[in-house]
């Protein structure tokens, strides 16, 4: 199609208002990336200080539950890990400097960066997974499913809070998004002791998630891109490296940001189909 008949289906478009707009942005529509499909992801693990094995994950849970209020979410996280690590194996472990990551709280410093309990599993696969393209996948894949999935599920053996939160779904990784997101869909206010609540049994879940996932892939079960983000599969067919625009790298959610002006809707299309 050239750029004079391209011109003519947009002006057509345009004038036949919102029908005509869908068949503009179909007709111009960049073909996404395809999504990977699931498979089997192999590690073996080379020769270290850092040993593992297989952990009960409800316990993991439990533990990161119960050592929230020490240090907050990014603490708690790496502490149900480590913690039991060093009561099997000793040393290197046993001096294992936990208090540094108390800084992980409310998304670095109180920053409202990246959720502490993923900053803190992505530090546990960095420790104990030396094979960097496998750390990537595993903790693309908890990312992915953090965004996704409803929470929190986890149900304490005694309760810090007299209560249950409501579950919601994060759609990012940043923590001021997810507790935004928490309190528009409970009703609560960030500095309540419900959505701290909430924080200590979100860290429990990725607790559970994170033990889960090395118990996998130690034991040649885990499975890849269970929790492939479309949204993002979507932009980066544009703005991506295999795109025309090549101005961003991501796999995070992209919604929890950027929405799509409608000016984007209408024209982005076609304005891409003719970028050299």
């Amino acid at each position: 199609m050239n750029r004079r008949n391209a011109m003519k289906i947009a002006a057509g478009a345009i004038a036949a208002g919102g029908a005509g707009l869908a068949t503009l942005t179909t007709a111009f529509k960049p073909e996404k990336q395809l999504v990977p499909e699931a498979q089997n992801l192999e590690y073996n693990p080379t020769e270290t200080n850092w040993e593992y094995f297989h952990l009960a994950p409800d316990e993991t849970a439990q533990l990161a539950y119960d050592k929230y209020s020490e240090g907050s979410c990014m603490y708690a996280t790496v502490s149900s890990v480590v913690l039991q690590l060093a009561e099997k194996f000793g040393e290197p472990f046993t001096s294992f400097p936990l208090h540094m990551f108390k800084y992980g709280h409310g998304g670095i410093g109180g920053y409202g960066t990246i959720c502490g309990t993923l900053n803190g599993a992505a530090a546990l696969i960095g420790l104990l997974i030396t094979d960097k393209s496998v750390q990537d996948k595993m903790i693309a894949d908890i990312f992915q499913w953090y965004e996704s999935e409803s929470m929190p599920a986890f149900k304490p053996k005694n309760a810090v809070e007299d209560f249950t939160p409501e579950k919601s779904v994060s759609n990012s990784v940043l923590c001021h998004a997810s507790n935004t997101n928490w309190c528009k869909a409970s009703g609560f206010s960030v500095g309540s002791a419900e959505r701290k609540e909430r924080c200590r049994r979100l860290t429990a879940d990725v607790a559970q998630k994170v033990s889960n996932s090395l118990n996998e892939i130690f034991t040649h079960a885990y499975v890849t891109n269970t929790h492939s983000n479309e949204a993002a599969n979507t932009c980066v067919a544009c703005h991506g490296n295999e795109g025309k625009i090549k101005n961003t790298s991501v796999k995070m959610s992209c919604t929890s940001c950027h929405t799509e002006s409608v000016a984007h809707k209408a024209f982005a299309d076609v304005h891409y189909k003719f970028m050299k």
